[in-house]
């Protein structure tokens, strides 16, 4: 194969496999949105369930205080029950 060829073949192959990749990952990220979108509404219990479960796992990790923990959880408790 002549030199010219050569890098032509490579060049579009490599393109070509950019392509394919950067449209798979299209597809895998509006799946995602897409069970997102679709998926049913925790209800306010259970939404504050994690919420505390997260804070606690913070506080566990020492990137917030127990204090901060209580306050963020009592602030967004205000928000998703005033939703609810």
């Amino acid at each position: 194969m002549h030199r010219k060829a050569a890098q032509y073949v490579t060049r579009t192959t490599t393109a070509a496999a950019g392509a394919v990749a950067t449209a798979a990952t299209s597809v895998a990220a509006a799946a995602v949105a897409a069970s997102i979108v679709l998926s049913p509404v925790a209800d306010a219990s259970s939404r504050l369930d994690g919420v505390r479960a997260d804070l606690q796992r913070a506080v566990q990790l020492n990137q917030i205080t127990q204090e901060q923990a209580i306050s963020f959880e009592a602030k967004l408790a205000g928000r998703i029950l005033g939703e609810a």
